[in-house]
C-alpha cells in the first residue's frame, strides 16, 4: 500500500506494567513488575521494525530497574529513549519537591543505561493540569527539552492550548517545548482519536479520518498492555471480584478491543510515515513553526 505523504507524525509508548499498576492503584496491593511489559513491548519493537519506523518510548523507572535489558534493547534498534517518571505518580497528587525527585531519578538511570541524554518527558496519566503550572519548571530543572503531557479538546481543561506544538514560557521565565496530543475537529468539537481507549476502541475509519485531518502533525500514543489480551493472573482477579461493580466494569471494559489493537497499528503504519519525537520537533524548529505562548498570562487571563 502507497502511504499517503513523506509527512512523519510521531509515534509514541508509554512503556509501563498495566498488571502491577493496577494493582496498586485500584486495589490497592503493591507487587512486582510483571514480564509481561517485556512481551508486549517486544510484540510493538517487531512492528516497527517491519516497517522501518523509528518511536520514542516514554519510560518508567521501575520498568528500568527491573527489566534493563529491555531499555536496552529499545535503544539499540535506533528508539528515542524519553521518561515516564519513576513510579508513575501523578502530577496532580503530587508536590514540586516530589515530582521533581521522581523526574531526576528516572532520568538517571535510563541515560545511565543507554548512555545518552534523555531529552523528552511525558507524564503518567496526562496528568499536568492548570492546576499545577509548576510542573512545566520542574521539568525544566530536571534537564528536559521538551514535553508531550496535554491533550486540549473540548472537554479538557487544556482545551484553549494550542493544539499544535510550542514554545512554552513558564512562570518562571523558563523555555520549554510543548508537543500536545492533537485532537481530531469535527465541527466546532475537537476530540482525541490517536491513542490509549481512542485508538483501542475507535472504529478504524475514524482513527484513519484523524490521521488524514493532521496529516504529518498526529500524536500516536500507546501502552504495550493496550495489546495484551491473554487473561492476567488469577490474583487479579481475586482482588476484582472483591472490589464495587463501578471498578469492575471499568476495569473489564479496558480489555475491550485488545485483540484487535495490533492490526490496527499495522494499519496506521502501513498508511502513514512516523518517526520520533526529538525529529518532529527538530523539523519543526527548522521551519520554524514553534510559536511561543506564556503560560503564566495565559492562566493569569483564565484563557485555560
Amino acid at each position: 500500500m502507497i502511504k499517503d505523504s513523506t509527512n512523519n507524525s510521531v509515534f509514541s509508548v508509554d512503556v509501563e506494567d498495566g498488571i502491577s499498576l493496577a494493582m496498586r492503584d485500584v486495589f490497592k496491593k503493591k507487587i512486582s513488575q510483571t514480564d509481561r511489559v517485556v512481551k508486549t513491548t517486544a510484540h510493538i519493537l517487531t512492528l516497527l521494525d517491519q516497517f522501518g519506523v523509528k518511536a520514542t518510548f516514554f519510560i518508567l523507572g521501575q520498568v528500568a530497574d527491573q527489566f534493563p535489558h529491555l531499555v536496552k534493547d529499545i535503544a539499540s534498534r535506533g528508539h528515542e529513549i524519553g521518561a515516564h517518571g519513576d513510579n508513575h505518580l501523578r502530577f496532580d497528587r503530587l508536590n514540586a519537591r516530589k515530582a521533581k525527585e521522581e523526574l531526576i531519578s528516572a532520568k538517571g538511570k535510563l541515560e545511565d543505561l543507554t548512555g545518552a541524554e534523555v531529552l523528552g518527558h511525558r507524564a503518567p496519566a496526562f496528568s499536568i493540569t492548570p492546576k499545577t503550572p509548576w510542573a512545566f519548571d520542574v521539568i525544566v530543572s530536571s534537564g528536559f527539552k521538551y514535553d508531550s503531557s496535554l491533550m486540549p479538546y473540548k472537554y479538557n481543561e487544556w482545551n484553549k492550548f494550542p493544539v499544535n506544538p510550542c514554545k512554552v514560557k513558564t512562570r518562571k521565565g523558563n523555555i520549554i517545548t510543548e508537543v500536545p496530543i492533537k485532537p481530531c475537529k469535527f465541527g466546532p468539537l475537537k476530540f482525541p482519536y490517536s491513542g490509549g481507549s481512542y485508538l483501542r476502541l475507535l472504529p478504524f475509519s475514524i482513527v484513519k479520518a484523524g490521521f488524514k485531518q493532521n496529516l504529518g502533525s498526529s500524536i500516536l500514543y500507546m501502552h504495550p498492555y493496550e495489546l495484551d489480551s491473554k487473561r492476567y493472573p488469577d490474583y487479579y482477579f481475586d482482588e476484582l471480584k472483591k472490589s464495587p461493580i463501578l471498578t469492575q466494569i471499568k476495569m473489564r471494559s479496558m480489555w475491550l478491543n485488545r485483540d484487535k489493537t495490533s492490526v490496527k497499528l499495522e494499519k496506521l503504519l502501513s498508511v502513514f510515515n512516523f518517526s520520533t519525537m526529538h525529529n518532529y520537533i527538530s523539523c519543526l524548529e527548522e521551519e520554524g513553526q514553534l510559536k511561543e505562548y506564556n503560560l503564566g498570562s495565559m492562566l493569569n487571563a483564565n484563557q485555560i
